[in-house]
């Protein structure tokens, strides 16, 4: 029983590497959403972190300041929403099978 244990220790351990790899990768990608047909372009890093918004002049409208907003939180929302799909496709990966509520 001990050498059962040892082996899923260590099955575990390559296990936890290979996702903080898979988590590093992540991290490192960059992704774009764009709104208003390419009016406001949103960048965002694997970490969820917003590292540029592009706005085109011609969007900008003092009279209409709403819309630019609408436009940039429908493109930071669809940025996010693209880390979250694609970290679920690749931690998924590791869970998949197990039944551990609150992951990923």
């Amino acid at each position: 029983m001990k050498g059962n244990m040892n082996n899923m220790m260590k099955q575990m351990q390559k296990m936890q590497k290979k996702m903080m790899k898979a988590q590093d990768e992540l991290h490192e990608m960059s992704f774009e959403a764009t709104a208003g047909g390419g009016m406001v372009t949103v960048r965002a890093n694997g970490k969820k972190e917003i590292v540029d918004v592009e706005i085109k002049e011609e969007v900008v409208d003092p009279d209409d300041i709403e819309m630019l907003q609408d436009l940039i939180v429908a493109a930071t929302n669809d940025v996010l929403n693209q880390i979250d799909e694609k970290t679920n496709a690749t931690m998924g990966q590791f869970t998949k099978g197990l039944n551990m509520p609150g992951m990923f």
